[in-house]
This record gives structure tokens, C-alpha cells and sequence, in this order.
């Protein structure tokens, strides 16, 4: 297991103790730290969650219901504004993960595998520069069936990662847009499909029988950067 998968999986479920999973804790002494620090904030989440409920807190709602009955409209306007607030507020902090626009079926699924993918691991990945080369591209997509014959911009990092029950490539690199992450996914998709949520946006592309996948920040235009990369891909190996 790699560090990046060790990482993610350890965010997932701090309390994992799956063989896998406790021989990484052991590899070394910082993922023994982590797993320890993780563990203790899931601990104290715990806890900060447990709230103990009054016993009279039934009795108290009905009766703040039926004193509602008698007070004038305005008062009642006032308490759905508030409860539509806190709605839209709830809303929008979960829609960062879950609003997903423009696309449906098998792509929504990867869309928000993808997006899941990028939140959770820009962390980690975000400060890394290993300069990889087109030649270590190219080894990572072995597994995938094409290889690149050119590559739009500077890589900062590439390596397999784990995409649903699948594997995949997982790329990062610089364009004339900016950063973005690229994923190859070995399952086809019916048709190029735009997706996004409240800070991120992408394309899911058809190669064949997998799936390119680019994510950007809002606002970048990323389905010529995913076009560039179909376009560079070499299945006649």
C-alpha cells in the first residue's frame, strides 16, 4: 500500500483495522503518528456529538408550538425565515460534495468519485513537485492499454489510486488553464459529460473502453485540456 492510499483510507476510517491497514501504521513512525492523531480527533468528535437530551424537552416543544398559535403572523414568518436559513446554510456547506450539475448516470458516479478524490487528497498532494517524467507516465498507465505520446504541461505527480472497486491512474499537472487532476478510469462512459460542484468543476471523456477524467478549479475551461489528452493517447502500443 502506498502512502497516498494509506492516507486516504486512514481519513475514511480512522478505527480501519484491517491487516492492510495495521502493517502500513507500522511502516514507520509518522504513520503511526497520524493514525494515533486521527484517531484521538474521531475520539473527541465522538464525544462533542453526544449531547444528553432534557427529559422534559417533548413537553417543552408542544407547548412553545401551541403558544405559536396565538401570536400574530408576522411572528410565524419570522420562524420559517430562520428555519429557511439554516436550510440554506446546511445546504450549501454539504452541497460541496454532493452538488453535483450536468451530468447523470454512470458519469455522476464518477464525477463524484473524482471530486471526492480531489477534496480529500489535495492535502497531501497540493505541496508535492516530483517532476515526472513522460517515460513514468507512461509506466503508471501500463495497466490502462494506451500510453501518451505528449503531455500538455508539467506533471507534478502521478501514481494508482483506488477509484470505487476499480484502480486508476491519478494524475496531477500544470496547462495553460492551471493545476489540474486527471484521472484514467477502466470503465467506458457513453459520452463527454460537464460536471461541478460549489468549488470545482470537470469532464468526463470516453477513450475507448475507460474514461478520462479532468477536474479544475471553478471557472477553468477544462474540456480542451481533456480533448488535448485524448488526442495524445497512443492505443496502437
Amino acid at each position: 500500500m502506498d502512502d497516498l492510499e494509506f492516507r486516504r483510507r486512514l481519513l475514511a476510517d480512522p478505527n480501519d483495522n484491517s491487516q492492510d491497514m495495521n502493517a502500513a501504521r507500522n511502516v514507520s513512525a509518522a504513520n503511526r503518528k497520524l493514525s494515533d492523531e486521527l484517531l484521538q480527533l474521531d475520539s473527541k468528535l465522538e464525544k462533542a456529538l453526544k449531547v444528553d437530551v432534557p427529559d422534559d424537552l417533548a413537553d417543552r416543544i408542544l407547548f412553545h408550538q401551541s403558544g405559536q398559535k396565538t401570536k400574530k403572523p408576522k411572528k410565524a414568518k419570522l420562524h420559517l425565515a430562520l428555519a429557511a436559513s439554516v436550510a440554506f446554510a446546511f445546504g450549501v456547506f454539504t452541497g460541496q460534495f454532493n452538488n453535483i450539475t450536468d451530468s447523470t448516470g454512470y458519469q455522476a458516479d464518477i464525477a463524484q468519485l473524482a471530486l471526492e478524490h480531489v477534496h480529500n487528497e489535495a492535502p497531501f498532494i497540493d505541496g508535492i513537485n516530483e517532476s515526472v517524467s513522460l517515460q513514468q507516465v507512461n509506466a503508471k498507465l501500463t495497466p490502462f492499454g494506451p500510453q501518451f505520446s505528449d503531455l500538455p504541461g508539467h506533471i507534478y505527480y502521478v501514481n494508482h489510486c483506488g477509484f470505487g472497486d476499480k484502480n486508476a491512474l491519478h494524475m496531477v499537472m500544470d496547462t495553460e488553464q492551471g493545476k489540474v487532476t486527471v484521472f484514467v478510469v477502466p470503465e467506458g462512459s457513453p459520452q463527454m459529460t460537464p460536471f461541478s460542484d460549489n468549488n470545482m468543476q470537470g469532464v468526463v471523456m470516453p477513450i475507448r473502453n475507460a474514461s478520462l477524467v479532468v477536474v479544475g478549479e471553478k471557472g477553468q475551461d477544462v474540456a480542451p485540456i481533456a480533448k488535448t489528452l485524448e488526442a495524445d493517447l497512443n492505443w496502437e502500443i
